[in-house]
């Protein structure tokens, strides 16, 4: 045994640098990494698509434990209360990322090790949307708007806006997010109000428009990822949704249709990002780097359908896709009918999510 040994020894050594890889892994890499995303956010090989975490463990022999949570404020509570050092790689919003900054729980990334954020067009960065300004500590992964998505055959009015949420005609129909953040837009634009108020009586309003639309039976449920089961098969007939999986549940019934809500809405930039104390801090810069290779940042925006900040792989879309007004709407809409949702106070998000607790009990 030991003369096996070392004559495995001798071969590695008498291989060049560069194929070293065969006997360490390749780059010399090795370990765990441990990441928390969204569900339904990354191509996961099913129906022919590229499985994403197998090819990085493939490349780098690392093992890659992979979690989802539903919204940002349940990773929030992941991480702050016992989940310290328990993930590597994290993807929060913007705002919740703007959070963890103030709040110091995100590392500075070496960007040396990332160097395919070179390929992040500019508009959507952190910087851009003012939560990371000097770029140390998120990489953008994807973008998109919120909308609402219904179902032709079962809507008598076809909706054209938030107001379709608050309408006794539709009782039973509608599906709300899961979280507060999102949900509290729709009846803050609903109301005419700005997204991101502090106003305590404002924050109330909102809230009792919530209550009553409960109240008045007009939410069917408040989900996330169940928006697909439940808008495919035909269980309820309007649904807030991000438009990447907007355009996903159109896929999977023709009856479906998208409108973009009149009243305005919120556009968002999601983010890779490394939580304070984590373990496998290089492993976690690799899999960022991984995942802006042009080809892999191409497979997970055909996976998801949401909109991609990656110049490569856009470039690789069909034209179609392009120039899709509510996928890649320009400058100027944005300016005028999306707002970006800032980090609360303390106070702000405490009383939102107390309020939001009510409101589902």
């Amino acid at each position: 045994m030991k003369k096996i040994i070392s004559l495995i020894l001798i071969a590695c050594l008498a291989l060049p640098i560069a194929a070293l890889s065969a006997c360490s892994g390749q780059g010399g890499a090795s370990g765990v990494l441990n990441v928390y995303n969204w569900g339904e956010y990354i191509s996961d090989g099913e129906d022919d698509t590229l499985d994403v975490i197998k090819e990085f463990e493939d490349k780098y022999g690392i093992k890659v434990n992979y979690v989802t949570f539903e919204s940002n404020e349940q990773m929030y509570d992941r991480l702050t209360r016992g989940g310290e050092g328990e993930y590597d790689v994290i993807f929060p919003s913007d705002y919740m990322a703007e959070r963890l900054i103030s709040e110091d729980r995100l590392e500075k990334l070496d960007l040396g090790n990332i160097p395919n954020i070179s390929e992040i067009d500019e508009r959507h960065t952190g910087e851009a949307f003012g939560f990371d300004k000097a770029g140390e500590y998120t990489v953008p992964y994807m973008w998109g708007t919120v909308g609402i998505i219904y179902n032709t055959t079962m809507m008598t009015t076809p909706p054209t806006g938030w107001d379709a949420f608050f309408d006794p005609a539709n009782k039973g129909k509608a599906l709300m997010f899961i979280n507060e953040r999102d949900s509290f837009m729709i009846a803050q634009k609903y109301l005419g109000m700005d997204i991101n108020t502090e106003d305590e009586a404002e924050l109330n309003k909102a809230a009792d428009v919530l209550r009553k639309q409960k109240e008045d039976g007009i939410v069917h449920a408040y989900i996330q990822d169940e928006m697909f089961e439940l808008m495919a098969s035909g269980e309820a007939a309007l649904c807030s949704a991000y438009l990447g999986d907007i355009y996903t549940m159109m896929d999977d019934n023709p009856d479906l249709s998208y409108i973009f809500p009149k009243e305005g809405t919120n556009v968002f930039l999601d983010v890779m990002a490394i939580p304070k104390g984590a373990k496998n801090k290089a492993n976690a810069e690799k899999f960022i780097n991984f995942l802006c290779e042009k080809e892999i940042a191409l497979a997970n925006i055909e996976y998801t359908n949401y909109s991609t900040p990656h110049k490569g792989a856009f470039e690789e879309l069909d034209e179609e896709v392009q120039s899709d007004g509510f996928a890649y709407p320009s400058q100027e809409f944005l300016d005028e009918n999306c707002m970006i949702y800032k980090n609360l106070s303390a106070a702000a998000n405490k009383l939102l999510a107390d309020l939001w607790i009510d409101i589902k009990s």
